[in-house]
């Protein structure tokens, strides 16, 4: 008998897991009991490739706890509190057999300069990670400022992938193409992988209508990743990330190998979104996703 095949993927590998599901956080802040059941209808739609866990934050693992009902979830925990909440927020998460750690966020201590700050959360890591999700994919969040690439010195040559907020809901939140793209060529030069967050849901670098912020667009960042991989330095990153001709992008990410797409998502891990829809619809809109025909 011959053994059913499955169906290929409508999502190409370029986006597949891109989209971690922060919809319970800003601005989204959707109620537990509207995330949940919806990022269930996510992980079961045609589009489920392009998604990723669902995050939830430290404080909130038991309120989502207590709306799973029967089911399991697959959850990003996000660990604001640094090193003393790491192991706290990985009992709470061991404590629900419904709940498996997908992947760890992390904030480096605050109350030190960044580079201890990311010691002292390392440190914590190969304490607690190895009894709680020894397999779980980590990322420690690193302040912007004077002491990033400092911070991302210490990342070098190990597991842990490094954190960067590319928004928020304020103008100061939104760093220009020039930071970004200092981090985005400092991370690929020390070979240590990235997560971003905040601000992102959009393909393309745009200043939303409503509060005049200057977002930065995922795939203007996959196309700066890219270049940075074959050597480009910050000012042509920075180009890159300013570009709004989606056409354009969209073309030459097309054009990428699969060696290369590979290659981009080694680095690129994943963004976290509060919109499942939007980046799905902008890559809709640039060809680069087919949507099924009912």
């Amino acid at each position: 008998m011959t053994t059913p095949q499955a169906s290929p993927s409508v999502i190409p590998p370029l986006f597949a897991g891109l989209c971690d599901d922060a919809a319970i956080f800003p601005p989204g802040d959707l109620p537990l009991s509207e995330a949940v059941p919806a990022h269930r209808a996510h992980r079961t739609a045609w589009y489920a490739d392009l998604v990723g866990p669902f995050l939830c934050g430290a404080g909130r693992i038991e309120a989502l706890g207590a709306e799973l009902g029967e089911g399991e979830l697959a959850v990003g925990l996000i660990v604001p509190e640094g090193s003393a909440g790491l192991e706290p927020a990985l009992r709470t998460v061991a404590n629900d057999p419904r709940l498996r750690i997908a992947g760890i966020e992390i904030t480096a201590d605050r109350d030190v300069p960044a580079p201890e700050g990311v010691r002292r959360v390392r440190a914590a890591l190969e304490r607690h990670l190895p009894e709680y999700a020894p397999a779980a994919p980590t990322a420690i969040e690193l302040p912007r400022g004077d002491e990033l690439l400092l911070a991302l010195d210490e990342l070098e040559g190990g597991p842990y992938r490094a954190k960067f907020r590319t928004g928020g809901t304020a103008t100061a939140a939104f760093p220009g193409e020039l930071e970004l793209a200092s981090f985005l060529y400092g991370a690929v030069y020390r070979k240590v992988a990235v997560k971003f967050t905040a601000g992102l849901h959009h393909a393309l670098r745009h200043d939303d209508p409503a509060t005049g912020f200057a977002h930065h667009g995922f795939l203007n960042l996959l196309l700066a990743t890219h270049a940075a991989l074959g050597g480009a330095e910050h000012p042509e990153l920075s180009a890159l990330l300013a570009r709004r001709d989606g056409d354009g992008i969209a073309a030459e990410l097309t054009e990428l190998s699969g060696d290369q797409v590979a290659a981009v998502r080694a680095v690129f891990t994943s963004f976290g979104t509060c919109s499942i829809a939007e980046p799905l619809a902008d890559l809709a809109a640039h060809g680069l996703v087919a949507i099924p025909q009912s």
